[in-house]
This record gives structure tokens, C-alpha cells and sequence, in this order.
């Protein structure tokens, strides 16, 4: 069977229709994992990673609008406080979408830590949007009054945005393989929850969110998974996205891929960094491919019916 690793985006999370609540994420979830089984009784193993920009921004924000109260908890622990719920909700949904189709397979969540460079130049230049969207006079409030770095987010607002690293280690990836043909893995949450390593092999918790694309990417190296799926809101990765000279892509080479990234056709903390993870697959493993597709999708693009595919050729 095919392997696959699952990178799910925040569409598959929280939806713009539902409730920014923990019961109306469940919602979505429930839909989200009827897709997610569907690939599953197709006969493919799986690894689900998926995004927790607007989770791990709330609970900051919960937790800095308590500080009178109860000290804020720091950077890495909302990050690993994300985890657990998300991965909670995926489990509890999942294992009932499989149920439905008798399929009676493990689900579980594993808190990943995920090793980065102390030097990377992300610390330097936050990118990775988190939490909701505000206006323009609202970013420009917050950022006088707490400090936040805000920035345009693909021109649907303005987000928070903090650092983020690229990843070097998943901390916890013998389990994850040893897991592998005993369950249905949900792990790298949010990214990973960053640490630094120091010299006596000890781990600190950092100050950012990993993109969950590139964790994906490093998890499907080191599973040796044959596909990396990336699931977002839209069907096809398209250039002169929004122009009238749009034009979806069903499939790009890495010649083309970089060449379209060098023409800046792909949005920064949008569709960058998913390309740039199946770039990353597609120059470690020339004969295995990378899909970047829509959540309801998933399955036609598994088939070759949909999706964008990028490969090293």
C-alpha cells in the first residue's frame, strides 16, 4: 500500500462559516476526517500533520488577556496546548468516520517536538501568520498597544505574524515509524512545537510556529512515505492568481515550480510555503510526487483526476 503523508491547511480546522469555537471546530473537523477516511478505505496508509494558525494565535491571546490573573503561558506551551486539542479533535472524529465504514484502526496523537537552528534567519523576519484577521486600524492598534508584528495576509486582512524557523528534527520520529503499521498517526501539529538543542542533548522551547507544510515535508522524508499531500482551499496551485489571465496548473516540474516562485506568482505564509514543500519532496525523491489540492478533492487527486502534482521532471 502507499504511503502518504496529509498536511492539513486551516480550511480543514476552522471553517469562515463556523463558530471560532472549540464546538464549532469540531464541526469542521467531523467533515474534514470524512474526507480523510475516504483515502483511508481506498487502501492507503496514512500520517496526518496538520496547521494551528488560528488555535495557537487564540489561545495567546487568551492567555496574554489573563495575565492580571494567571501568568501567560509561554510561546512553545500554547504550541504543545494546541496540539493536544486539535489532535483530540481529529482523533475523536476520525476514529468515528472509520467506524462508519468498518474500518476499527488505532488513532492517536503524538506532542512532536521539532529541532531548529537558534540562528535561523526566521527569528529575524516573522512570517508565519497566526490568529484571526483584523483590519487595517485594528492590526495598527495592536501592534502600538502589545507590540505584534502584523502584516497583510494574502488580501484577506491583516494577521500577527511570528517567527518561522525551518525545521531540522522531529524529535519524536522512531515512535512515529515504530507506529506506523499499528495506527493512523496524527503528529507534527502545528508545525511541531520548536526546540532548540543544547550541547548536553537538552531541549528549550522556542518563540515561533514551524510551517506545517514543512514539517509535512520532513515527515514524509523520514517515512519514506510515497506521496506528500498538502490540502488547502483550492483545487489547483494557480500563476496570475486573481488576474483574468489566471490559469490553474494540473502538474509542475521543479524547473517550472522554481521558476514560477523566482516570478513571485505564489503568496508569502500562503501558497509559498506549500510549493516550496513539494519542491523539497520532489528534489529528495525524484520518483515520487507531491500533490497540493483541495480537502474535498483529496481522493479524484490521489486518482490522478485533480490537484496540482508537482515532480522533479
Amino acid at each position: 500500500m502507499e504511503k502518504i503523508v496529509i498536511a492539513l491547511g486551516g480550511n480543514a480546522l476552522q471553517s469562515k462559516n463556523s463558530a471560532p469555537t472549540a464546538a464549532g471546530q469540531l464541526e469542521v473537523v467531523k467533515k474534514t476526517c470524512e474526507c480523510v477516511a475516504d483515502i483511508c478505505e481506498a487502501g492507503y496508509e496514512i500520517a496526518v500533520v496538520h496547521g494551528n494558525g488560528p488555535q495557537v494565535g487564540r489561545i495567546l491571546l487568551a492567555s496574554e488577556a489573563a495575565n492580571d490573573v494567571t501568568p501567560a503561558m509561554p510561546f512553545d506551551v500554547c504550541g504543545a496546548m494546541s496540539q493536544g486539542y486539535i489532535g483530540y479533535h481529529i482523533q475523536q472524529a476520525l476514529r468515528y468516520s472509520l467506524s462508519k465504514r468498518a474500518i476499527h484502526y488505532p488513532v492517536l496523537t503524538i506532542a512532536t517536538q521539532m529541532i531548529v537552528d537558534e540562528n535561523d534567519p526566521g527569528f529575524a523576519n516573522p512570517t508565519k501568520p497566526i490568529g484571526p484577521f483584523y483590519t487595517e486600524e485594528e492590526a495598527k492598534k495592536l501592534a502600538e498597544e502589545r507590540g505584534y508584528t502584523v502584516r497583510e495576509d494574502a488580501g484577506r486582512g491583516y494577521r500577527r505574524v511570528v517567527a518561522s524557523p525551518i525545521p531540522q528534527k522531529i524529535v519524536e520520529i522512531d515512535a512515529i515509524r515504530g507506529l506506523w503499521d499499528q495506527a493512523i498517526v496524527i503528529c507534527c501539529g502545528g508545525g511541531g512545537i520548536p526546540v532548540v538543542e543544547n550541547m548536553d542533548g537538552t531541549l528549550d522551547g522556542v518563540a515561533a510556529v514551524i510551517d506545517k507544510d514543512f514539517a509535512a515535508e520532513l515527515l514524509a522524508e523520514q517515512v519514506n512515505a510515497d506521496v506528500l499531500m498538502i490540502l488547502t482551499e483550492v483545487e489547483k496551485v494557480a500563476i496570475n492568481w486573481g488576474k483574468e489571465n489566471q490559469q490553474n496548473l494540473d502538474h509542475m516540474s521543479l524547473a517550472e515550480a522554481a521558476q514560477y516562485v523566482k516570478e513571485g506568482q505564489f503568496a508569502p505564509g500562503s501558497m509559498l510555503p506549500k510549493v516550496q514543500a513539494c519542491m523539497k519532496f520532489a528534489r529528495s525523491y525524484p520518483d515520487k510526487k507531491a500533490i497540493i489540492t483541495s480537502l474535498d478533492k483529496a481522493k479524484d487527486a490521489l486518482a490522478g483526476l485533480t490537484g496540482t502534482v508537482i515532480t522533479f521532471a
